[in-house]
């Protein structure tokens, strides 16, 4: 059976050491966030996704959800699990203090849905959906909508979901047949299929508030014409009581290969009666809102899953005899010695500490970048970490998701035979991880939104918000000997990433398709050179620490400096041929007729 610990101690090194997040007091969501109270929260977090959601886990999978009538059942457990999430307020954690939220910093959201992914993704699909909700209403909802719909969302007695895809379309939005006819009291009666709806009916809350997008007829055509509407599962009065069922209808669940305790809908509107949220024609906007703040939240889904397979793999690692070590025995006293003495359980092993630390690193950045976004008092500060933020949403969701399932199918991996049968639960977070590059934007969508949108937005003033903190900190720390083995090829590999960039720009602007040739590989190598500034920051740290007797905790610094040398090592040289591989150009990818492909 699988284990979980939460990886505070590590969270709070990227807390309190690399981010410093103590020193923001003076924004407003860190007023009452002192490190006292964020470490009570994440203690308690951690107990609850420990001792509650973890243990429902493999039941939820083994049992999944059942449609019986156009209602929805939840595993076992699922709804008194859900009950002790909302009496603990972890649904109100980051939303506005107006509405009944506790108005705490976005950084802690993401810590907690690292979590809550780790230890139960699918029902962490639940409240993750109504978050999103929240958001697009608190974007551009009035305020009687507001008043109306947030309250409860954020208390969790509702929840909320986001209707786009439909059974011909996907990605292209401006397909979308779903209708919205004007009433005469201003609403709107929509008609329509939408498909893969996560948490689209269940029982956990009274209520579910539908968000979703639909042509007003007369409107432009494409995906000019959609408009976003609140449409709930229940008609709500104006005094905020239920009054009577909507025309939405759950017409079956999806059988799949993972997340089998999350409600994936097929959801009819039939003349349900749908309220127009922002302006008419203009609902992508809104969409989008959802779209970006769970695109970043499925990158975290990766991690997580990272990060709960990688310690179930280093325990069996530690335990499981097998062999002897090829440099001399190890254990004489034993059989065998544990699987963990030979060199290539080790490369599997440091492979995933490397890509589950840089990558938190990276998630609690963004974080950070959000509330500094959100809060910072300079203008200017703001608008850097907006085009911070865009340029990075891509980059976070699709490697942070690529590298989730390739680290929990290298967890697997470490199991051998054992990994690929229910018995030790290695196969089940491979099987959750896989949706992860598909959904919300299959992951190359995202390289196509940053190599075609992000790179030259505003002339390429995101990029700048990147190169130019990463330039400055590789010219101070150039010299520095404590860096010697991170500055140097962290040096190269951005030189790569520039070459490459001007290689897409320029390509691009004349031959699309050579930038689209390029898209997957760019963002990797981008990634890659994320990753590696992250980890000679956290290398810095560790050597300063290290230089001053390395407080209560030196091996953590030791361990720390390791698994950044190995990734500086083995990981990051990758982007030699990924340049190579983005400057290939289209011509091979793009010659052969599609009949050639049979």
């Amino acid at each position: 059976m699988p284990t979980y610990n939460a990886p505070l101690r590590d969270i709070r090194f990227v807390l309190y050491e690399l981010l410093q997040v103590q020193n923001n007091s003076n924004l407003p969501r860190f007023e009452n966030a002192t490190p006292d109270v964020i470490d009570a929260i994440l203690e308690e977090g951690a107990k609850l996704c420990q001792e509650v959601l973890f243990p429902l886990n493999r039941t939820g999978d083994e049992e999944g959800c059942h449609w019986n009538d156009g209602k929805v059942t939840t595993p076992k457990g699922f709804k008194e699990a859900y009950k002790l999430f909302c009496d603990g307020g972890w649904t109100s954690l980051g939303c506005d203090p107006d509405y009944g939220g506790q108005g705490l910093p976005h950084i802690i959201g993401f810590i907690m849905s690292e979590m809550i992914t780790a230890a139960n993704m699918s029902f962490g699909m639940y409240p993750g959906l109504s978050h999103g909700a929240y958001e697009a209403i608190h974007a551009w909802g009035t305020d009687e909508q507001k008043k109306k719909w947030l309250p409860n969302i954020v208390s969790g007695k509702w929840s909320g979901t986001m209707n786009l895809t439909e059974p011909h379309c996907g990605t292209d939005l401006g397909l979308i047949r779903t209708k919205a006819e004007p009433q005469a009291d201003g609403s709107y009666k929509i008609t329509g299929t939408k498909i893969f709806i996560s948490a689209g009916e269940h029982d956990l809350t009274e209520n579910i508030v539908h968000l979703t997008l639909a042509k007003i007829p007369g409107g432009p055509d494409g995906i000019k014409g959609i408009s976003l509407f609140i449409v709930p599962k229940f008609l709500v009065g104006d005094d905020g009581k239920i009054k009577g069922p909507n025309g939405v209808r759950c017409g079956s669940i999806e059988h799949k290969m993972g997340i089998k305790a999350s409600a994936t809908c097929v959801l009819n509107f039939d003349d349900a009666t749908g309220y127009l949220i922002g302006e008419k024609h203009k609902g992508m906007r809104g969409m989008f809102t959802m779209m970006n703040a769970a695109r970043l939240g499925v990158g975290i889904q990766g991690l997580g899953l990272a990060e709960v397979s990688r310690q179930n793999a280093v325990t069996y690692a530690r335990e499981r005899l097998q062999g002897r070590s090829i440099s001399g025995v190890k254990e004489p006293e034993k059989p065998a010695d544990p699987i963990i003495v030979h060199p290539d359980v080790r490369r599997m092993l440091l492979n995933m500490r490397a890509f589950t630390e840089g990558t938190r690193a990276l998630a609690l950045w963004m974080g950070m970048t959000i509330d500094l976004a959100e809060g910072h008092p300079d203008p200017e500060v703001q608008k850097e970490c907006e085009d911070l933020l865009a340029l990075l949403t891509p980059i976070l969701k699709a490697y942070g998701t690529d590298g989730g399932f390739e680290t929990t199918v290298t967890g697997m991996q470490c199991f051998g035979g054992h990994g690929y049968i229910r018995e030790h639960g290695m196969e089940q977070y491979v099987r959750d991880a896989r949706i992860t590059q598909i959904y919300e934007g299959a992951n190359g969508v995202q390289a196509l939104d940053l190599v075609g949108r992000k790179l030259p937005a505003n002339l390429g003033r995101s990029l700048r918000r990147f190169f130019h903190p990463l330039d400055a900190f590789l010219k101070e720390n150039m010299a520095n000997p404590a860096l010697k083995d991170f500055v140097p090829p962290l040096f190269k590999a951005f030189a790569r990433l520039q070459q490459a960039t001007a290689h897409v720009a320029e390509k691009g602007m004349s031959k699309p398709d050579e930038a689209g040739a390029a898209a997957t590989e760019y963002l990797r190598l981008f990634a890659l050179v994320a990753l590696g500034w992250m980890w000679t920051r956290m290398a810095k740290i560790s050597a300063e620490k290290l230089a001053s007797g390395g407080g209560e905790d030196p091996d953590f610094y030791k361990t720390k400096l390791v698994t950044g040398r190995f990734f500086m090592e083995r990981i990051l040289p990758d982007t030699a041929s990924l340049q190579v591989r983005c400057m290939a150009g289209a011509k091979t990818l793009m010659e052969l007729d599609a009949a050639a492909f049979s």
